[in-house]
């Protein structure tokens, strides 16, 4: 396999550079979603050179056909938490955090204002490879569609927005640099 080394600037005259087996690894590493997000963002940012900051997630049940959204115009992810919970409870933390990164990857790309379903599909696949390999489970939710991996995702039925939700605390802080 070959090394791909990506550096780009995070402070004056300051480079980060992270190869291709780091990112594998450090999908393997991820913790909490705030750990997911970065991970996007350096990755969106060192393939696209695209950045912002201030966004928030929230977790949601929401019908069955439907991962996540943005919500155009606004600094909001919405994740559909069911998946997320089944993916987590019956799958490996490799699958979880890769599909974690994927989705997020997917939205955060849309954040950009790019609504193009198919463009946003493309980049986020082009992201997923460069980065990961072509087999990477995020790579292959990436090109195909997350029930490429897990199947059971089909069977699920919920055609409804739960009314509860949850905003997820300390996301998207890193670029924060005022007093809270």
């Amino acid at each position: 396999m070959a090394i791909v080394t990506i550096c780009f600037i995070v402070g004056f005259a300051q480079y980060n550079c992270m190869s291709l087996i780091d990112f594998r690894e450090q999908i393997l590493k991820l913790t909490d979603f705030n750990e997911a997000f970065e991970l996007v963002k350096l990755a969106v940012n060192a393939k696209f050179n695209m950045h912002r900051a201030g966004l928030s997630l929230i977790l949601q049940g929401l019908p069955s056909r439907i991962g996540a959204y943005h919500i155009l115009g606004s600094n909001v992810i919405v994740v559909n938490r069911t998946i997320l919970d089944i993916i987590r409870q019956h799958k490996s933390i490799e699958e979880y955090n890769s599909y974690l990164f994927m989705v997020l990857a997917h939205e955060y790309l849309h954040s950009f204002g790019i609504v193009d379903e198919f463009r946003v599909r493309q980049m986020s696949y082009d992201l997923c490879s460069s980065l990961l390999g072509n087999e990477h489970p995020a790579s292959i939710m990436a090109k195909e569609d997350p029930s490429a991996l897990f199947p059971e995702l089909s069977l699920l039925r919920q055609n409804k927005f739960d009314e509860h939700f949850e905003v997820v605390k300390n996301f998207d802080t890193a670029g924060q640099s005022y007093i809270q």
